[in-house]
This record gives structure tokens, C-alpha cells and sequence, in this order.
């Protein structure tokens, strides 16, 4: 521990403050390190010939990517919360009353309590560099800053801008930091430190108030104008939140007894709110879904098997999926695509995926015209598989249709090389039904994006009994390069994360036919945490491709997965949905999507009327979820509960501050589950009858995790 800081004095009175925690690849806070920080503060402070003092890391790519989320599991209770909130906060209340000046030099993240540590300083200077970011991402893990960033940050850029900071967790890279005042100073890496050390021989700043527009003045500067800003932004937060998440409320909460009270009181009310914030449920579960991914980002998808590294990748097809794949290879990944359509048009509806999402960032300003170039450069097209000799994996993303992607097997089989991977963006049908005339089956593995695919950042990865474990584990590896999070799946129809969705679609399909108003389900699962509600996301992905799943579901697993024969009518009626302007929702007139469209009551012969509450409703659906999720984990569908809930939250955003099915239904109780699945089975519907392995688990007293 004794490593972590260093102090090295220079000859022009500034010492330059080290922190490199050993054995971790970024620097994070520990409870740990307050004591032997105050012993550097106190040598600083007895030395009068330390004028300065530049606050550096000693890791090559990032500054302070926060504080060690794990020391909050040993609190029992707020108040021990509450005092490591009010150990951090004294700590850097004693390096802003400094008598030296401190300089803070930032490379890479400077994230949480890395960024608060930053604004105790007197000045931060940072680099240029695309690895530098800015922010306060706790309200993510259902907590607050609470070493002093919701009093500081609002007093150096306004309440406003730092509100929005800290509601949205967002970060901001280095020309936005030094645009809103967050740095004084941004350089090039190469001159950090000698930019900084003149900084720490200027003496302390004598800070203006934040620059403001005339709006954001009249409403910061007077009492009745931070009144209304403050309750203005409560109730977008709860129109928002739905009141599900704790959090952001006593940010507000918090950030306004700073401004009406002062820091010291500001400060006491972060303490408090901190040390209550991390004894809820929510943020137990959101720290949970960190601890999980980041365990995830570590694994291989096969122990001890090596990936191979790949060098070029081929793209089957141009539409929305085929572009945004081609995207995130090229952009994330930093990989060569190249396309294959059968149309000039595919090609370059793929290209303009790419060029729109990279031109918008140019617009901001967030990367150079240059950058961009170099990035577009890496994408080409190909109407043959002229080009597509040398690929290391071809991700296919054509029609669901069995026959063609037989097809696509067999074609790069022919003309690509003999260790070319074969993925498949198949959202429902079994990969092992794909592979089967493959001449090298175990080449032949599923990937499958979720659209869009910039954006969803689940990947599954679905193996069939003949895929080797170097085309897991290289597969699982190159999805982490494209930015997203992988889990491992056992091939079967609708792999995962469709077939728990598509009993959830059916109950919701079931009770528009019962007579429940449209915006009425919806509006109760968006109430229970979900995004979007069911019938709203039916219309978002094309009614047309949302029912192709049934038939495949079915096929595997018989009348349980039948969705209303009545839906028929919906889609005979031409209802594709959003796509096509027409769907459950109306997308002409002053609200596209907002409102249902009436004609679908007549279309279905139903008089719609509420009859149940939104929580039954919403407990309806997300039972049905609930019974085939505690399915596919029996059947080994997924290897674990952790993947289970991961997959669920980042592929159909399950509402994330209730942990996942698993845990949402360890924390309701098992036997709780299953008397409620009973219930439904016999006033119901008898497909809610709960899963054998649920009744064992009731029976044994047993628990997912």
C-alpha cells in the first residue's frame, strides 16, 4: 500500500504528487489509501519550499477511474456509508484549503471520485488524447458523488450543466471539458506536465462565475429562477424515471442544499444522502450488474482455449443489420469489412450507416474529418466474394430463411479460406439447422446483434455441439472488440433472449384481445421499468419480423409459445408497424408514434376497457418472462444465473434496478413465484403453469443465487 503515492520535489518549488495503485491496471480510490494521503499532505504542508504541487498518475492510460465500488459491500448500514462519504469529503476539503497550489494532470478517465478529486484541486489541466473523459457516473450505480462533486462542479460551471452531468452519469470528452469549464487548460499528452507545473506556480485562481447565457442566468442568479429550475427538473426526473430509481431525486435534492445553504451544508446532505443511497435495494443491484460485466470482460468464451486474432471480416448483406455490424467492426473494432450485397444498393445503404453516425460526430466536433476518412476507409464492397479470400471471420446478417443461409455456408466454404468463421446474425433459427451441409461445421457459429446495433450492447454467441472451442473463444473475443458485452448460449430456437421475450409479446398479445387498452399495457411495463412497453416495441422492431419467431418457437417447443391466431388479421391488414407507418401505434397526424391507432380495435373487434390494474397487467407479462427464463437456465441454455439476468437487461432492457430475472425473482421469493404462476395457470391461461425445476427449487427452499 505504501506504494500507491509518491512525492518528488523539484528544484522550482513544485513537487509532483504520483498515484499508482500496484498491481491494478487503473488507478481507483480505496478507504484504505485517507491515511496515507493526509501523511502527503502533511510533509507538503511543513515543506515551505513546495509552492505547487502537480497531482499526476502513474498509469499510462487513465488517471482515477473512480473509487473501489467492492468497500460499499461492507456496509451494514447508512451510517457506515455516510462515513466513507465524510472520509473522502474531509480528504479533499484539506487539499482545496492547501496553502500550495494543486494542480490536477489528467490523462484518460478521470471518472467519480477520479473526477472529484480533480475539482478539490485548484486547477486541472488535460490531455487532447480520445482516452480522456470527464465525468460523474454514479447515478448508474443508483448512487450520488459523494466526496463533494455535487457541491463543486455546480459552483465551477453552473447548476445546470453539472445537473445534467450527474443525472445522466454521462462524461465529457477533453473539448467539452475545457468548454464548460471543467478543466482550465487541455494540451497534448507530450506536455501535460510541463503545462501543469506552470499552472502550480501561478498562485490560486481567483474563479469568475461560470459563463452563462441570459436564460440560464436569470434562472441561476435569483431565487425564484433556481425554485422553478430545481422543481422544473424534478418532474422531468420522476416523467422519467417513473419514480423506480432513488437516485436521481436526492442528486436535485442535494445539489440544492448546496445552493441554499452553502457548501458545509451541502456537503452534510451528500454525506446523508450517499450513505442512504447505498443501502437501497436499486443500487444493490445496479452495483451487482457492474461487478457482473466487468467479471464478463475477463472471461474468455472458452477456459484456456486462446483466440485467434482477426485481422479482416467479411459482412453478408447491406441492410440495417449488415451496416451497423460493418459499423462497429471499423469503428470499434478498428478491422477491415468488407460488404457483400447482392445489389450496388446494399453496398451503399451500408456505407451511408457508417458515414451518417461518423458524420454526425465530425458535426459535433467530437472527432476529425480526417479520423473519420480513416475509418470510412476501412469499409469496401463487393457484389462476388472477389476480396473475401483473406477474411478471418464472415458475419452473415441476409433474410431469416434457412435455405439462403445454407447457402451463405456453402459459398464461403468455396471461396474464403479454410479457418474462416462463419457467424451467423440469426435471431431465431437454430445455427446447428444453418450448419447443417457445412463441410467444416466447426467453423459455423452464431453471433446475434440486436438492433441497433451501434447502440444494444448484448451479443449472444451460440454454439452448436460441433463448434470448436477456438471459434468460441475468438468469436466471444472479437464481439468484446466491437464494444459489446457476449454471452455464451446453447443453440436451440430463439436461443435466449427471444425465446424469454416471446412469451412476455403473447401474455401482452393475449390481453389486447381480452379488451385491455393498448397504451394502457404498455404504459404499466414502462411503469414496472421497462424502456418501452411490448406493444410499442412490436411496432418499433415490424410486426412482421417480431411474429416470424412463433412459428420456429414452436416448431421446438410446441403450443406453449402459440401466439393469438387472431394476430393474423394484423398483419394481413398490411400493419408492418413503424417501417411502414402503419401499426398498433398511428405515425401520422401531430404525434407519430405516440398515440394508438383506433382502427386496430375495430381490425380485432374489440371495445377496449380497462378492467385490470397496471399491476397485474405488467405482473402477467413479466411472469411469462420469468417461468421461461428459470427454463432455459434449467435446460443449460445458459451457463449461469449471471448471464441470464446480463442478457436480459442489455438485450430487452429488464428493467436494471431489479437485477435481472434471477434476481428479481430471488427477491421476490420462490415460492412467492410460484403461488403467483399457479394462480394465473387455473383462473388464466394454463401456459402459466410454473417450470418443474421453479416447484423444485419452491420445494427445497433453494435460491438462483
Amino acid at each position: 500500500m505504501t506504494d500507491t503515492f509518491t512525492l518528488t520535489r523539484q528544484d522550482n518549488g513544485v513537487a509532483i504528487l504520483t498515484m499508482d495503485v500496484p498491481n491494478e491496471s487503473m488507478n481507483t480510490l480505496k478507504i484504505e489509501f485517507g491515511e496515507q494521503v493526509n501523511a502527503m499532505l502533511d510533509e507538503i504542508e511543513n515543506d515551505r519550499d513546495i509552492k505547487g504541487v502537480v497531482l499526476i498518475s502513474g498509469k499510462s492510460n487513465s488517471f482515477v477511474a473512480g473509487a473501489d465500488i467492492s468497500m460499499l459491500d461492507s456496509c451494514e448500514t447508512a451510517d457506515d456509508a455516510e462515513t466513507i462519504a465524510k472520509g473522502g469529503q474531509d480528504v479533499f476539503d484539506r487539499i482545496e484549503n492547501m496553502r500550495a497550489t494543486f494542480v490536477a494532470a489528467i490523462h484518460g478517465p478521470a471518472l467519480g471520485g477520479g473526477l472529484e478529486l480533480a475539482l478539490a484541486c485548484h486547477y486541472r489541466v488535460c490531455t487532447d488524447d480520445n482516452a480522456t473523459q470527464l465525468g460523474l457516473p454514479e447515478v448508474q450505480l443508483g448512487l450520488l458523488p459523494g466526496s463533494g462533486g455535487t457541491q463543486r462542479l455546480p459552483k465551477l460551471i453552473g447548476i445546470q450543466p453539472a445537473m445534467t452531468m450527474m443525472l445522466t452519469g454521462a462524461s465529457k470528452r477533453a473539448k467539452q471539458a475545457k468548454k464548460l469549464g471543467i478543466v482550465d487548460d487541455m494540451v497534448p499528452h507530450s506536455v501535460l506536465l510541463e503545462v501543469a507545473t506552470k499552472y502550480a506556480l501561478k498562485g490560486k485562481p481567483q474563479r469568475s462565475k461560470p459563463q452563462k447565457g441570459l436564460m440560464n442566468k436569470a434562472l441561476e442568479q435569483t431565487g425564484f429562477g433556481r425554485d422553478m429550475l430545481f422543481k422544473k427538473a424534478k418532474e422531468q426526473t420522476l416523467a422519467k424515471t417513473k419514480g423506480n430509481y432513488p437516485a436521481p431525486i436526492k442528486i436535485i435534492d442535494v445539489i440544492e442544499a448546496g445552493i441554499s445553504g452553502g457548501i458545509k451544508a451541502g456537503l452534510r446532505a451528500e454525506a446523508k444522502a450517499f450513505g442512504e443511497l447505498v443501502v437501497t435495494p436499486e443500487s444493490a443491484e445496479l452495483r451487482q450488474i457492474f461487478f457482473a460485466t466487468t467479471q464478463m470482460k475477463k472471461e474468455h468464451g472458452v477456459a484456456d482455449v486462446e483466440p485467434k486474432k482477426v485481422k479482416k471480416v467479411g459482412v453478408l448483406g447491406g441492410g440495417l443489420m449488415g451496416g451497423g455490424i460493418a459499423y462497429v467492426t471499423s469503428t470499434k473494432a478498428g478491422v477491415p469489412a468488407r460488404i457483400k450485397d447482392i445489389r450496388p444498393e446494399g453496398i451503399a445503404n451500408a456505407m451511408k450507416y457508417s458515414y451518417d453516425l461518423l458524420n454526425k460526430k465530425v458535426k459535433k466536433r467530437f472527432m476529425l474529418k480526417s479520423q473519420m476518412q480513416k475509418q470510412m476507409a476501412l469499409l469496401t464492397g463487393t457484389l462476388d466474394y472477389s476480396g473475401m479470400q483473406d477474411v478471418d471471420m464472415v458475419i452473415e446478417a441476409v433474410f431469416e430463411d434457412v435455405g439462403l443461409k445454407q447457402q451463405m455456408v456453402a459459398d464461403i466454404e468455396a471461396n474464403c479460406n479454410e479457418g474462416t468463421i462463419f457467424a451467423s446474425n440469426t435471431s431465431s433459427i437454430p445455427i446447428e439447422q444453418i450448419a447443417a451441409n457445412a463441410a467444416r461445421p466447426e467453423n459455423v457459429i452464431g453471433l446475434h446483434y440486436f438492433s441497433p446495433v451501434d447502440k444494444m450492447p448484448l451479443a449472444e454467441v451460440i454454439a452448436t455441439d460441433k463448434t470448436s472451442d477456438e471459434t468460441i473463444s475468438t468469436t466471444v473475443a472479437f464481439a468484446k472488440k466491437q464494444g459489446k458485452t457476449p454471452v455464451v448460449v446453447k443453440d436451440g430456437a430463439g436461443f435466449y433472449v427471444n425465446r424469454i421475450l416471446a412469451p412476455y409479446m403473447n401474455e401482452a398479445a393475449n390481453l389486447i384481445l381480452s379488451g385491455e387498452p393498448i397504451d394502457h399495457i404498455d404504459k404499466s411495463l414502462v411503469k414496472f421499468g421497462f424502456p418501452v412497453g411490448p406493444v410499442k416495441l412490436l411496432d418499433e422492431v415490424g410486426i412482421d419480423v417480431g411474429t416470424k419467431i412463433i412459428p420456429i418457437l414452436m416448431d421446438q417447443f410446441g403450443d406453449r409459445f402459440e401466439a393469438p391466431a387472431a394476430f393474423d388479421k394484423v398483419l394481413n391488414d398490411g400493419r408492418k408497424g413503424k417501417k411502414n407507418g402503419k401499426g398498433f401505434y398511428a405515425y401520422e397526424g401531430k404525434k407519430p408514434g405516440k398515440e394508438v391507432d383506433e382502427s386496430i380495435y375495430t381490425l380485432l373487434s374489440i371495445s377496449p376497457a380497462k378492467r385490470l390494474s397496471g399491476a397485474e397487467v405488467s405482473e402477467r407479462c413479466v411472469l411469462m418472462m420469468l417461468n421461461e427464463a428459470a427454463r432455459c437456465l434449467d435446460e443449460g441454455v445458459i451457463r449461469n444465473a449471471r448471464d441470464g439476468d446480463i442478457g436480459a437487461i442489455f438485450g430487452i432492457g429488464f428493467p436494471p434496478f431489479r437485477g435481472g430475472p434471477f434476481r428479481y425473482m430471488d427477491a421476490l421469493g420462490i415460492n412467492n413465484v410460484v403461488e403467483k404462476l399457479n394462480h394465473y395457470a387455473s383462473s388464466v391461461d394454463k401456459k402459466f403453469s410454473p417450470a418443474e425445476c421453479l416447484l423444485k427449487m419452491a420445494e427445497e427452499g433453494k435460491t438462483f443465487y
